[in-house]
């Protein structure tokens, strides 16, 4: 009776630790149908998409991808997605910390600020003063095209 149980609970051991097996992530994601699912899951779910987007904002080579994409980063600066990333406030500060490091990308949003009356002339000469402090000049042709919507806009 004990050889039998003994027998039973082993085979039942084998049985439970089968089933506990571990997923391979990398061999789920090769399958495009599925990483197509994985991603649409992602993007309907308001707290998935939150996890996704900080460990994205945490993940350097994420950053320098997204910096990189113009298409994205200019669809982030139209529509709701201005609104969107002021209301997170971790968001918020990792898109400052890249665009204090890049010149070009403070000027396009000083630009925009004032293009849509979120920031007064005084405050946009502020703040390029005090970039120019920083050692943070605005790239030339950002500088260029802040100079042109000052002049168009004193012409209304």
């Amino acid at each position: 009776m004990k050889t039998a149980t003994l027998i039973f609970l082993t085979i039942g051991l084998f049985a439970l630790t089968g089933c506990n097996q571990k997923t391979d992530v990398n061999a789920m994601l090769d399958n495009s149908e599925t990483r197509s699912e994985i991603f649409g899951a992602i993007a309907n779910n308001h707290t998935y998409m939150t996890g996704f987007m900080e460990n994205m904002q945490e993940s350097d080579h994420a950053m320098q991808m997204m910096q990189g994409n113009h298409k994205m980063m200019g669809g982030m600066m139209k529509g709701d997605g201005m609104q969107m990333m002021m209301k997170d406030s971790t968001m918020m500060k990792n898109m400052m910390q890249s665009m204090m490091k890049d010149g070009k990308m403070m000027g396009n949003m000083m630009k925009m600020m004032h293009e849509k009356g979120m920031m007064s002339e005084d405050c946009m000469e502020s703040c390029k003063n005090m970039m120019a402090e920083e050692g943070l000049d605005i790239i030339e042709q950002g500088e260029m095209e802040l100079s042109k919507s000052q002049s168009h806009g004193d012409h209304h």
